[in-house]
């Protein structure tokens, strides 16, 4: 490089030093305003809740509007979810009940939408999460919800029967599978450890690739990573965290048969999310088992023009052959069209439950 090229590459890199300032400036006054908002609630209320749901998603939702690069959309909501969540943890650190054990994509979920100044705690099971959140001991929970090709996740939907809780947020965490192994060569490995799902998303792949080794299912993905990682001739199918945690060579990244493959997962808690903008609204609902009822029962919605998003039945497990439906809605339950809709589908239902409204989630 010439000597003018110097001189421009340090005047620049001093610039960047000037900015890193002004930024880091920035961040503690806002960590010092977050602060501020704790002590005037604590002042007003000591059980005050700090962490406000629909309040992030519209200021992330802002970020992403007002941004105009040359930083992505995403990459920006990233880098503010940070700055937000080492913020709260000033106010009041939060403890996230999540199915574990540590590595599954479940908790990278939970550090997704909470950011990583959250305390993430492993359950054991869906079940787990949930009592830990109702007894107080945790904050929040995570759950799985759906995925893109293997459908529903009916335990989560069946504690919902019994829960108090509520739903008060949702994530999409895009599922990118990686086969890893402390074995450099695919021949080398005879045993693939995975929990079911991941083998069915990446049959295909597995069939071309690794079509001698032995597949055997187990309880998460971070567990498989875990076993694979204590075994010669052994591998995992697990995402990014779980290789990184168990210190675990990728042999091969993003194996998944479906490239867009998607999981939805959601946060479950005591309160309730006011409306953000751009919400959802969860129903568990039930009508008498004769011809029309279904339809009847939901006619509402569409005299009201409220859009349903999904709908899925379980058993009640009150008497044989008896359903449930959940369904979600757009719209949050203090809207006064989503909210008259509600009133008249509840007088036609048997059951009628809201088990939330929150802020929409978006990859």
């Amino acid at each position: 490089m010439s000597a003018d090229d110097d001189d421009k590459l340090r005047e620049i890199r001093d610039r960047i030093d000037r900015i890193d300032q002004q930024i880091q400036a920035l961040i503690n006054q806002r960590a010092e305003a977050a602060q501020e908002v704790a002590r005037i609630k604590l002042a007003a209320d000591t059980a005050a809740h700090f962490y406000r749901p629909e309040r992030e998603a519209a200021v992330l939702t802002r970020i992403k509007e007002r941004n105009p690069g040359p930083l992505g959309d995403e990459e920006m909501a990233r880098l503010f979810r940070e700055i937000m969540s080492a913020c709260l943890a000033l106010e009041q650190p939060l403890r996230v009940a999540f199915l574990g054990p540590e590595g599954t994509f479940t908790q990278a979920a939970a550090l997704k939408h909470f950011g990583h100044s959250v305390s993430t705690v492993a359950m054991e099971s869906i079940s787990d999460v949930f009592r830990d959140v109702e007894s107080g001991a945790c904050h929040y929970g995570v759950v799985p919800v759906e995925n893109s090709t293997e459908g529903m996740v009916s335990h989560t939907l069946d504690m919902f029967l019994g829960s108090c809780l509520h739903i008060c947020g949702e994530v999409m965490l895009r599922i990118h599978h990686h086969l890893m192994s402390p074995e450099s060569d695919l021949k080398a490995v005879k045993r693939l450890y995975s929990h079911q799902q991941s083998l069915a998303q990446c049959r295909s792949w597995l069939e071309r690739n690794l079509h001698h080794a032995e597949q055997i299912a187990v309880g998460s993905n971070a567990e498989a990573a875990r076993l694979a990682a204590q075994e010669p001739g052994a591998a995992a199918i697990a995402g990014e965290m779980a290789s990184e945690l168990y210190a675990l060579p990728v042999l091969a990244g993003n194996i998944e048969d479906e490239p867009d493959n998607t999981t939805r997962f959601l946060v479950v808690g005591r309160q309730k999310a006011a409306p953000s903008g751009y919400d959802k609204t969860t129903l568990l609902l039930s009508t008498q088992n004769v011809a029309g009822s279904l339809n009847a029962l939901l006619s509402p919605l569409a005299a009201h023009g409220v859009s349903m998003t999904r709908i899925e039945s379980r058993p009640s497990r009150r008497r044989t052959w008896d359903y449930v439906f959940f369904v979600d809605i757009e719209g949050h339950i203090d809207a006064p069209v989503v909210a008259q809709s509600l009133a008249e589908l509840k007088d036609k239902a048997q059951l009628f439950k809201v088990l939330g409204s929150y802020p929409a989630a978006v990859l």
